[in-house]
């Protein structure tokens, strides 16, 4: 049986489970990528895109939908299996990732797929991307050539967040005031080198945060429900504080054998380790959406 997606909503158990699996099943066909902070993602992306993300795979390029920056462009493989379950491409394409000009790159790759806002993977690039966006529709919507204020997602990671660009940016907005970006922060507590606390602590976060004139909030990123609510929260203003969530979650998030494991930063799962880790994502149900392994070499 081929890959399928299952019924419901992103958010719904059923499809966070499979997006999992897509997410470990393609990097293993890749025999590279980055487990670890592609699965620390899944809430938060389910939960932008589950009535938080005005968009279609109809009209991708519509100029009033919603933007969405992943800064730390290494975490891609979780957004590409997203928007296969959207049906913005079908899920055999999942098996093209990381191939050499297949438009599924490691990283967004913005000419190969425009629907990637940004070409990002030089980690905190993203964020000045996203402020750019943020202030240029603004001035296009308080011109009337937009009527709507389209959203700026930014997501970003904690070890991307020790990079200088990333705070001069924060410092940008607490002078332009960008009440159409949000940013979320993938707080998984690793990073290539070790634990974020260990290579270079960030703490006390918000508080340095709140310092720039951000509006800043901590939630628990591991929970759906959680970031929905905050999510529908905000109000989107042309000239306010720019959002700043910290989504404190786990680096290999959903899969017990690579939570909290540095080394799982950044290599792919061999067959008997992916399944493991299907195993420990399905626990005693049955996977019924099939493999993308099934005709990989077809």
């Amino acid at each position: 049986m081929t890959f399928t997606w299952p019924a419901g909503s992103p958010t719904s158990s059923p499809v966070r489970l499979a997006l999992r699996q897509a997410i470990l099943e393609s990097i293993f066909l890749a025999e590279s990528g980055h487990p670890g902070g592609s699965l620390s993602l899944v809430e938060i992306l389910t939960a932008i895109f589950d009535g938080n993300f005005l968009q279609s795979p109809s009209d991708q390029q519509n100029p009033e939908r919603d933007r969405l920056v992943l800064s730390k462009g290494h975490g891609v493989p979780a957004l590409y299996a997203l928007y296969s379950q959207l049906g913005y491409f079908e899920a055999k394409e999942l098996r093209g990732l990381r191939k050499s000009g297949h438009f599924l790159q490691g990283h967004p790759d913005h000419l190969r797929y425009p629907l990637m806002e940004a070409s990002t993977g030089s980690l905190g690039q993203g964020v000045s991307v996203a402020l750019g966006l943020a202030l240029g529709l603004r001035v296009k919507f308080e011109k009337g050539e937009l009527k709507r204020l389209p959203k700026v997602y930014c997501i970003l990671g904690d070890g991307e967040s020790q990079e200088g660009q990333v705070w001069e940016c924060l410092m940008s907005c607490g002078k332009f005031l960008p009440g159409n970006l949000i940013f979320i922060l993938d707080a998984n507590e690793g990073q290539i080198d070790g634990p974020v606390k260990e290579v270079m602590d960030l703490e006390p976060l918000a508080d340095k945060l709140k310092a720039f004139r951000l509006d800043v909030s901590e939630i628990n990123g591991q929970d759906v429900k959680t970031i929905q609510d905050k999510l529908k929260s905000i109000e989107i203003k042309a000239h306010a504080p720019a959002q700043f969530i910290i989504a404190r979650t786990l680096k290999g998030q959903g899969v017990k054998s690579m939570e909290r494991v540095i080394d799982w930063h950044g290599k792919a799962p061999n067959k008997e380790e992916l399944k493991r880790s299907l195993d420990e994502i399905y626990g005693e149900n049955n996977r019924p959406n099939g493999s993308l392994l099934e005709g990989a070499n077809s």
